[in-house]
């Protein structure tokens, strides 16, 4: 018997199983999170001052709300770990409280603070991933119902 294989109770073998590409896998999946928060981050960004007549579209709230939402649902299956959430929420953060004090070559902010879209954009996405997070730590307790295997006794 080699090292990969594991005897079961009834004496059947059990399928080697690959810990270590489990352990890839998981890694790969905490990474592609983290870049895809950041490049959903870079997105917003781009769509907050999206205009159509003057008048100012909330695209980027949207993008903010769907993608961080299935950002956090993509690092929580992918990693196995509800904490998994935290790596692409602070980097998305980072980046909303680093594109808002940054200034262009010309001085214009990123983020303005007269952006209402932008503003919101930044709530949303933060609180996206908030519920995310919290709907991940209250989640409904399964009650299981004990039956007698006899019932007449």
């Amino acid at each position: 018997m080699t090292t990969a294989e594991v005897q079961t109770p009834a004496g059947q073998q059990a399928r080697p199983q690959s810990h270590v590409l489990d352990l890839l896998i998981r890694i790969a999946g905490g990474v592609i999170a983290a870049l895809a928060s950041i490049l959903s981050g870079v997105l917003e960004i781009l769509l907050s001052p999206l205009r159509a007549g003057g008048v100012l579209l909330g695209v980027s709230i949207v993008v903010a709300a769907v993608g961080n939402y299935a950002i956090g649902w993509f690092a929580r299956t992918t990693v196995g770990k509800g904490s998994a959430v935290a790596l692409p929420w602070m980097l998305w953060t980072l980046l909303m409280l680093f594109a808002a004090g940054t200034r262009t070559h010309e001085g214009d902010y990123l983020i303005s603070g007269d952006n209402w879209v932008a503003l919101v954009m930044i709530l949303v996405g933060s609180l996206t991933y908030a519920v995310f997070a919290y709907r991940m730590i209250v989640k409904p307790a399964t009650v299981t119902t004990v039956t007698p295997s006899n019932p007449s006794a």
